[in-house]
């Protein structure tokens, strides 16, 4: 049984078009919120980063490929892992074929993770993503980039120093651009700050049901790796 208001077709348009002007103000928000992102300082990236690639080493600096910017999805998969995060592969999915549209923007896009490469790329081919995944193990990116930690971190570490964690990988993504042979990074952005990269929460957002988890243990219960439902 429909437990839901049901109008005719005149005032259905009257509640949208209501809806329609919030809509609009939330868009002039976010593009206001979008320059002040654009505005923050910047940090100079003041280490030599190295990570392990299927072409050999390579530097932070060659994760451009030549562009002016580089975007790092910062992928929950551990030392000893045997998989990726299940919630980090659910954000994955929706980045899969974007390179090329980034690349067009003078962007490079790349997921970095501290698991073995071996094991990255075995669960990349496994997934069917297309995307670039490197491996930042033994080098202190990710712990520069707060997203792994050790039991001897202080806390509260995570999200800017505003969240404990309990675990040793949390998820993240940071930008970073280059200018006459200097990286900087302009900006990074966890935990909640990674809703508005997931494209089929939005999806689901505009749907009667929306993402329909208030009756789960916990929000993303229902989150499987997508050779798994």
């Amino acid at each position: 049984m429909i437990d839901h208001r049901i109008v005719a077709h005149d005032e259905w348009m009257k509640a949208s078009q209501a809806l329609l002007a919030k809509e609009k103000e939330f868009t002039r928000l976010r593009e206001e919120m979008a320059r002040e992102r654009r505005a923050l300082p910047w940090e100079k990236v003041e280490k030599e980063y190295v990570f392990e690639t299927p072409e050999g080493r390579v530097t932070l600096a060659d994760l451009f490929q030549g562009r002016g910017q580089l975007i790092v999805q910062h992928f929950m998969f551990g030392p000893t892992w045997n998989e990726g995060c299940p919630s980090c592969s659910y954000w994955a999915d929706n980045f899969n074929g974007i390179d090329v549209h980034l690349a067009a923007r003078d962007t490079s896009f790349v997921l970095v993770s501290r698991g073995p490469l071996d094991r990255l790329l075995a669960y990349k081919k496994r997934l069917g993503w297309t995307f670039r995944w490197v491996s930042s193990l033994g080098s202190d990116f990710n712990f520069d980039y707060g997203v792994s930690f050790t039991p001897d971190t202080p806390q509260p570490a995570y999200n800017f120093g505003t969240m404990t964690v309990k675990g040793e990988e949390m998820p993240g993504i940071t930008a970073f651009r280059r200018e006459d042979g200097v990286i900087y990074r302009t900006y990074s952005t966890y935990a909640r700050g990674l809703d508005l990269l997931n494209g089929t929460y939005h999806l689901l957002d505009i749907t009667s049901k929306g993402r329909d988890e208030a009756d789960l243990p916990w929000p993303m219960a229902w989150v499987r790796r997508h050779d798994k439902y």
